[in-house]
């Protein structure tokens, strides 16, 4: 009994894919002609959707307003008392219904058409009543639901969801939005200070930041290793550009060759040319490079200005401290 079980659960999630496999197909004309209406609205993206339909609709105005197409959630039962208000003559309105006569959706039609209002219609029958009164009809019908009875909305609202923010990030590229501008709209929590943190807001710099000049021996940068507490120190010229970086991590390593070495420049011993970045840079992107380094992660990153004059540095708890990872 319990296999037949989890047979059961494996085959809702294979129906489920292969119904949203199936929306590849419908990323055509129509598709585009719906992106090119809805960049040339003077006014919002307003979603409407019964029942499972209705949020997903939520789900899709949610995700058009967080990357770059103002939009909201009508629902259809309240509009009919009062709530088309909120609509205009400037909107674009995406009705979702997978038969496409859904009563409370066909029941706005008219008012929509009288506000003047564009129409898309995302629906599962392609020949439905919605469908004949839509100014562009997206077909995201499935060929089966993934409900044993066939009856519970499941493949079709995934098909729609999946379609859904098919058509948020198509309007995003289109609208070229940028991760800055995103930022603004998501200031609050870690996907906040993901976004919004910069590498100078969390660098140390000034009297925290260790350096070493060249003509130093690994024991003295060890000296100001351990007094700064960072983990390492960027290894600079005379006038303070940078060379390298010297770990602990390599002196680690170094004493098993003996405790001569101490005495050496550092430069015998640093990693010359290492990665860094600019204090303008996103935090994020700072822990991109940190983690994407090959053959293993780095744990500090050097910050240099633009004539690689070395400003600040980086580590890696600074930005699990600041929730960036």
């Amino acid at each position: 009994m319990e296999d037949t079980m989890l047979e059961q659960a494996r085959q809702v999630l294979r129906l489920e894919a292969e119904a949203v496999l199936e929306q590849v197909e419908r990323i055509d004309e129509h598709f585009k002609a719906a992106v090119e209406m809805i960049i040339a609205c003077p006014g919002r993206t307003v979603i409407t959707g019964m029942g499972k339909s209705g949020i997903i609709g939520r789900k899709m105005a949610a995700t058009l307003a967080s990357t770059g197409t103002p939009s909201f959630y009508l629902h259809p039962a309240e509009g009919i008392h009062g709530d088309l208000g909120m609509v205009t003559e400037g909107d674009v309105v995406i009705a979702l219904s997978n038969s496409g006569e859904t009563g409370e959706v066909l029941h706005i039609l008219p008012s929509l058409r009288r506000i003047g209002a564009k129409l898309i219609a995302m629906v599962g029958n392609p020949n439905s009543t919605l469908a004949k009164n839509s100014d562009i009809v997206l077909n995201v019908g499935v060929s089966r639901e993934a409900c044993p009875l066939g009856l519970a909305p499941t493949s079709s609202t995934t098909a729609a969801l999946a379609f859904g923010d098919a058509l948020a990030l198509a309007l995003l590229s289109k609208r070229k939005f940028t991760a800055s501008q995103f930022a603004v709209f998501h200031p609050g929590g870690s996907l906040g200070r993901r976004l919004l943190l910069t590498v100078e807001d969390i660098m140390h710099s000034g009297d925290e930041n260790p350096l070493v000049k060249a003509d130093l021996s690994v024991q003295e940068a060890l000296f100001v290793i351990t007094d700064k507490g960072l983990g390492a120190v960027s290894v600079v010229d005379g006038e303070g550009k940078m060379l390298g970086v010297l770990t602990d991590g390599d002196i680690r390593r170094g004493l098993s060759k003996g405790v001569d070495f101490l005495k050496r420049p550092v430069t015998e011993l640093m990693t010359a040319s290492p990665k860094t970045i600019t204090k303008d840079k996103l935090a994020a992107q700072a822990l991109h490079i940190m983690e994407s380094n090959r053959p293993k992660p780095i744990t500090v990153l050097p910050v240099v200005d633009a004539e690689n004059h070395v400003i600040g540095l980086l580590h890696m708890t600074d930005l699990v401290r600041q929730g960036v990872v």
